[in-house]
C-alpha cells in the first residue's frame, strides 16, 4: 500500500467485485436497480400524495417507508457507482461518518416502522369498527415520528462511538460502504466492548419490533381463526400478505448482519447480503406492495389515464 494511504485520514473501499472483467455488468444491473428503486418509491409516495382514497393510516405509513427506503438506497448507491467507474475509491472520514449516520438512522427508523405497521394491521383486523378512531391522524404523526425519534437515536448513539475507534494502520475496508461492521474490523484498539455496546443496541432494536409484529399477527391469525366467512379470511390474510412479505425479507438480512456471531460472517456474504438489503430491497418493498394491491394499481391507472394524450385529446373535445 502506498504510504500517503497510511497517513491519510480517508478511507479507501474495497467495493463488490476485485475482478475487474465483469464491473460493466454488475454496475449496468446495479444502476438499472437504482433507477427502478428510486422511480418506484417516488411513483408510491406521489401516488398516496395526489390520489384521495390512499389517504389511510396504512398509506401514510407505507409513504414513510418509501422515504425511508429512498434515503437508504440514495446513501449507498451512488457512492459505489461511482467508485465502480473511478481509480479513485476513497471517501472521506467525515463523508463516512455522515453515511453511518444516514444508513444507521434510516434502517433504524425501518425497523420501528416495520414493527408500527403490524399494530395497524392488528387494529384494521381485529378491531375494523375502531379502526378510524385507533388509528386517526394524530396517532399516525405519532408512529411515523416514533419510528423516526428510535432510529436517529441509533445514528446518534453508534455513528460518534465508531468514528471516535483509532484507525491507524490500514485505512482499506472491505466493503462497498462504511458499514460499522466492516469498519470496525481495521480497528487498530481493541473493539471488543464497542461491538458487545453494538450487538445489544442492534438485538434490542430488532427485538422491540419483532415482539410487536409476532404479539400482532398472533392476534390476527387467533381472529381469523375465529371468522367464519371465508371470504373475511381471505380479506384479512389479502391485508397482511404484502407487509409479511417485506418483513421476512427485510428482518431475514438484517438478523444475519447484526445478530448472527461473527464467526457465521465473511467479507463476500457480508457484502452479499448488505447489498440485498441495501439495494434490492427498497426496489422490492414498492413494487411488493403496488403489484398485490388493487387500490394502488388503481390509483396508477387513474394517474396515466389522465396523462395520457388521448384522454387529453377527450377531454377537450368535452
Amino acid at each position: 500500500m502506498k504510504p500517503e494511504n497510511q497517513t491519510s485520514s480517508d478511507f479507501i473501499l474495497v467495493g463488490l467485485l476485485v475482478d475487474d472483467k465483469v464491473t460493466g455488468v454488475v454496475f449496468a444491473i446495479i444502476f438499472s436497480i437504482f433507477v427502478v428503486a428510486l422511480t418506484a418509491n417516488m411513483v408510491m409516495i406521489f401516488l398516496i400524495q395526489v390520489d384521495s382514497r390512499l389517504h389511510t393510516p396504512m398509506y401514510f405509513l407505507l409513504s414513510q417507508l418509501s422515504i425511508m427506503d429512498t434515503l437508504v438506497i440514495c446513501t449507498t448507491v451512488p457512492k459505489l457507482l461511482v467508485d465502480m467507474v473511478s481509480e479513485k475509491k476513497t471517501i472521506s472520514f467525515v463523508g463516512c461518518g455522515i453515511q453511518i449516520f444516514l444508513y444507521g438512522t434510516t434502517i433504524g427508523s425501518e425497523f420501528f416502522l416495520l414493527g408500527l405497521m403490524a399494530y395497524d394491521r392488528y387494529v384494521a383486523v381485529c378491531n375494523p369498527l375502531r379502526y378510524p378512531v385507533l388509528m386517526n391522524r394524530r396517532m399516525c404523526l405519532l408512529l411515523a415520528a416514533g419510528s423516526w425519534f428510535g432510529g436517529s437515536l441509533d445514528g446518534f448513539l453508534l455513528t460518534p462511538i465508531t468514528m471516535n475507534v483509532p484507525y491507524c494502520g490500514s485505512r482499506t475496508i472491505n466493503h462497498f460502504f462504511c458499514e460499522i461492521p466492516a469498519i470496525l474490523k481495521i480497528a487498530c484498539a481493541n473493539s471488543s466492548l464497542y461491538e458487545t455496546l453494538m450487538y445489544i443496541c442492534c438485538v434490542l432494536m430488532l427485538l422491540i419490533p419483532i415482539c410487536i409484529i409476532s404479539t400482532s399477527y398472533s392476534l390476527i391469525l387467533l381472529t381469523v381463526h375465529r371468522m367464519r366467512s371465508t371470504d373475511g379470511q381471505k380479506k384479512a390474510f389479502a391485508t397482511c400478505s404484502s407487509h409479511l412479505t417485506v418483513v421476512n425479507i427485510f428482518y431475514g438480512a438484517a438478523f444475519y448482519t447484526y445478530v448472527l456471531p461473527l464467526s457465521y460472517h465473511t467479507p463476500e456474504t457480508d457484502k452479499v447480503v448488505s447489498a440485498f438489503y441495501t439495494i434490492v430491497t427498497p426496489m422490492l418493498n414498492p413494487l411488493i406492495y403496488s403489484l398485490r394491491n388493487k387500490d394502488v394499481m388503481g390509483a396508477l391507472k387513474k394517474v396515466f389515464l389522465k396523462c395520457s394524450p388521448t384522454q387529453k385529446i377527450l377531454a377537450s373535445y368535452a
